[in-house]
């Protein structure tokens, strides 16, 4: 009985020493703590991306600033002020571009202190064409006894397609280009439609 348990425990060890390097190929955890700083072997990382190309931002041309009259009287004027961008490059070779604009509305001679909502279009062009647009609104604050009032507006993820990324153009302006879907204003028979005339009162009807 002696002699059959030695070899049971000598065949034992034997397995147990021939499946050892088997498990080390699996993985070294010692060898993952030096490579790795753990136990475990880190995801692949997606390979570094080149820097995206980004150009200053323009104001559209006409765009930089509209007044509201009251009467033929200035009641407010709504302009940009700060601009600021940012642009990272996508794996697909698209570029995504966010944009930072500072709005300023002054109260004029006819202007009331309360919250003005100024709508601000954002622009990705091409050779003159618009390939990105899109609408923000700003909500401004004058106070009262305040001549004028700010807010900043970002707009993000504005896409530029992969074609263009190394010519195209960043345009903001205020108000609703016909380019991002408004509607073209109609135009009286009598009257110039190059300044849109509000009604007299507080700033919530200020559009």
């Amino acid at each position: 009985m002696g002699a059959v348990r030695s070899l049971v425990l000598a065949a034992g060890l034997a397995a147990s020493l021939g499946a050892a390097p088997a498990r080390a190929q699996e993985g070294n955890i010692l060898s993952n703590l030096f490579k790795f700083g753990g136990t475990t072997v880190p995801p692949s990382q997606p390979e570094s991306l080149d820097p995206a190309y980004c150009p200053p931002v323009e104001i559209a041309e006409g765009a930089a600033a509209t007044r509201i009259l009251a009467g033929g009287t200035v009641r407010t004027q709504f302009s940009l002020a700060r601009l600021a961008r940012e642009c990272a490059r996508r794996q697909d070779g698209s570029i995504t571009v966010k944009v930072g604009v500072e709005v300023n509305v002054l109260l004029g001679p006819a202007g009331a202190p309360g919250r003005f909502d100024v709508p601000v279009t954002f622009q990705i062009r091409h050779e003159g064409k618009v390939v990105t647009s899109r609408v923000e609104r700003a909500s401004v604050v004058v106070g009262s006894g305040e001549a004028q009032g700010f807010a900043t507006i970002v707009a993000d993820e504005l896409l530029v397609p992969a074609a263009v990324t190394t010519d195209y153009d960043i345009a903001v302006g205020v108000g609703v280009s016909k380019a991002a879907g408004a509607k073209p204003a109609s135009k009286p028979r009598r009257r110039k439609p190059a300044v849109a005339e509000a009604p007299a009162g507080g700033g919530d009807a200020a559009q």
